[in-house]
């Protein structure tokens, strides 16, 4: 199978992910377990600390999937994209610097939350550049790059940050210290690998400025939703994707908060993850040459059954090693799942209104998470068990898949 060289343009979009995902390293394992020691010192429940934690993560889902759209949709207006990709960006960036600050566990989920807002803002015109910076038929593997480089290339950061958080007394600093090196470190990191993609990227395919953009904005997103219901197989193919990626970003979120919650080793959940970002890795990037030889929507059923199994899994999970296998399996589809799910529908929109259909894929995307991070949070709090959370997951990914199968018809129909 012949390998495929990414182009300088390709390779500094692939470096945003390996910014950003060192943000999302820290979300899923060091993040949640500081949270923990906060609310521990403030005297919450371990049930009450994951509710709150799923219930922070549903707020800034619920935030961006509602100035989502609009935000896309403006971003596709002439000259538009990059400055409101940069400004999102760096309100995550300052967010994420931001985190060791707080004392209090509710002001510090209020920092969190706004933090998440600007990196998931800075995703949806990040996600719709992919139109912009490489070709129809790259696009499954540039995409995977993505995901594969971005999971291995947050480790660095994480790596050193663990020095600090697991290891800040033999160092002879604070818990606190520990967490602001950590935490300033990853956004330097992220700041600093977004530079080269600000000073190359140029939008190719835009509308032109009109003359009142904000006000034209709604009204070309209007005629976008009322298009998409007339777009069969993208209206299917959003509502599926609302459904199986719910899974995949309740587990992202919610990993090691469960993990904390049935009382496993921190030490060992942040190690089981760290193997998940490097399993990720290879797996992605044989994804991504599987795409050449078959279709994409048959890999996109083969990653949703694979999570079906594993979110059954994780509904009796209670040990340590569960975990480690937990791990594993997830690292080997990750990036798949979300890799192929963007680069499927990035080809089936019209190119030069990627912005706002990428905005609408971020509603179905981020709804999805604070549906899933929300019914754990329910479910946990209303049985007082944390497993019994975790089983509303797996029917998500049985309907996605339906769904899903419907719109890979519809589309093959419209071919």
């Amino acid at each position: 199978m012949e390998k495929m060289k990414l182009t300088k343009l390709e390779k500094f979009w692939v470096l945003y992910d390996v910014g950003n995902s060192a943000f999302i390293m820290l979300v899923s394992t060091i993040i949640p377990i500081y949270f923990n020691y906060l609310a521990k010192e403030a005297g919450i429940s371990e049930v009450d600390y994951l509710a709150y934690w799923g219930y922070a993560a549903s707020a800034a889902t619920i935030i961006v999937a509602l100035i989502g759209p609009i935000l896309g949709t403006m971003a596709d207006t002439k000259n538009f994209k990059k400055p409101m990709f940069a400004v999102t960006m760096l309100i995550g960036v300052t967010g994420c610097a931001m985190l060791s600050v707080p004392k209090s566990w509710l002001i510090f989920l209020v920092v969190f939350v706004i933090a998440k807002v600007g990196y998931n803002a800075s995703v949806i015109f990040y996600d719709s550049m992919l139109v912009d910076i490489t070709a129809q038929d790259r696009m499954d593997t540039v995409s995977s790059h993505g995901y594969a480089w971005g999971y291995i290339g947050s480790c660095i950061p994480f790596v050193i940050s663990l020095v600090f958080v697991l290891m800040y007394k033999s160092i002879g600093i604070t818990m606190g210290m520990g967490m602001t090196i950590a935490f300033s470190l990853n956004a330097v990191w992220w700041l600093l690998v977004t530079l080269p993609l600000l000073r190359n990227y140029k939008q190719k395919y835009y509308v032109e400025m009109p003359e009142h953009p904000v006000k034209s904005s709604f009204q070309r997103l209007g005629k976008t939703l009322g298009a998409i219901k007339k777009e069969k197989h993208i209206f299917v193919y959003l509502l599926a994707f609302f459904f199986f990626i719910d899974g995949v970003y309740t587990i992202i979120s919610m990993a090691t908060a469960y993990g904390s919650a049935l009382g496993l080793d921190s030490t060992g959940l942040l190690l089981a993850l760290l193997v998940t970002q490097i399993v990720a890795f290879p797996c992605a990037l044989l994804f991504s040459r599987l795409s050449k030889k078959y279709e994409t929507g048959f890999l996109i059923k083969i990653c949703i059954l694979a999570y079906t199994g594993i979110a059954i899994f994780a509904i009796q999970l209670d040990k340590q090693w569960e975990f480690w296998f937990l791990a594993v399996m997830v690292g080997m589809f990750q990036g798949a799942i979300q890799a192929l799910s963007r680069s499927y529908f990035a080809k089936i929109i019209p190119a030069e209104k990627s912005g706002e259909y990428f905005g609408i894929y971020d509603i179905c995307g981020k709804g999805a998470s604070f549906v899933g991070t929300t019914l754990v949070g329910v479910v946990a709090q209303a049985t007082n068990v944390a497993n019994a959370g975790v089983a509303i997951i797996s029917v998500m990914f049985v309907i996605g898949f339906l769904l899903f199968c419907k719109a890979v018809k519809l589309n093959q129909c419209r071919s």
